[in-house]
């Protein structure tokens, strides 16, 4: 199989044997795909090193078949984009995030667009923190996720902004006295989720704590990198 000039961004790469690097890729009409690229280590690459670091809108070709094809081509389409300090920590996050959450081969075109849009977001000053919850809040819509943010889960009730409510992450909010169980957040941080509404500092704390916990569910209980990262010592706020 043979895939020519199909829009990507790079999510990762490591060195490979001697001269080739192993990349990740996150691409428009074919999901999450593993690639060798090879010899862009040596003296005289066919394709450029800075054409496959993250954060570069990218035109990507390739052929092969299994878990890992071969880059044949790789061409920037547009400008790299440079967030900087806690919006830079933040797209890493979006990217292990991706490259965590998403199985290879499954396309996603409206993520792949809004991956595009965050990242844009993050290197335009947008509040990292609120950047990246609306990210994870459409990450898990795509991906068949959807948050429940109105209503409560048992009652089916709207949510009361002043309540405080237990996340189910497989059915939506419960009243905390009826399931006192973390992650604990109030309905007015869940529906200002909901309506799109960044809210002050202290709510998106405990949004950030609440997205965490769902995701991590989604995750088979597994950590990420970038978590264990902030949690020693690193500006919080851009996971």
């Amino acid at each position: 199989m043979r895939i020519e000039n199909q829009p990507a961004w790079v999510l990762h790469e490591r060195p490979y044997r001697e001269t080739s690097l192993l990349v990740e890729a996150f691409t428009r009409d074919y999901g999450r795909v593993g690639l060798v690229a090879r010899s862009v280590r040596s003296a005289r690459p066919r394709i450029a090193r800075a054409n496959l670091e993250p954060m570069v809108p990218l035109v990507l070709s390739w052929s092969g078949r299994g878990e890992l094809a071969t880059l044949s081509a790789a061409e920037p389409v547009g400008p790299a984009l440079r967030p900087r300090g806690e919006a830079l920590l933040g797209a890493l996050y979006l990217n292990e995030l991706l490259v965590r959450l998403l199985p290879r081969a499954d396309a996603h075109p409206e993520l792949f667009a809004r991956y595009g849009v965050c990242l844009v977001e993050l290197a335009e000053g947008l509040s990292p923190a609120w950047a990246l919850r609306r990210f994870e809040r459409d990450a898990l819509a795509e991906l068949g996720y959807a948050l429940e943010l109105a209503r409560d889960a048992e009652r089916g009730a709207p949510l009361d902004p002043a309540e405080v409510y237990s996340y189910d992450p497989e059915r939506g909010p419960v009243s905390w006295a009826a399931r006192p169980l973390a992650p604990r957040v109030t309905g007015g941080v869940l529906l200002a989720l909901a309506r799109d509404d960044e809210p002050e500092a202290e709510a998106l704390r405990a949004m950030r704590g609440t997205m965490r916990a769902i995701l991590r569910h989604h995750l088979g209980g597994r950590e990420l990198n970038a978590w264990r990262m902030f949690a020693g010592g690193a500006p919080r706020g851009a996971e």
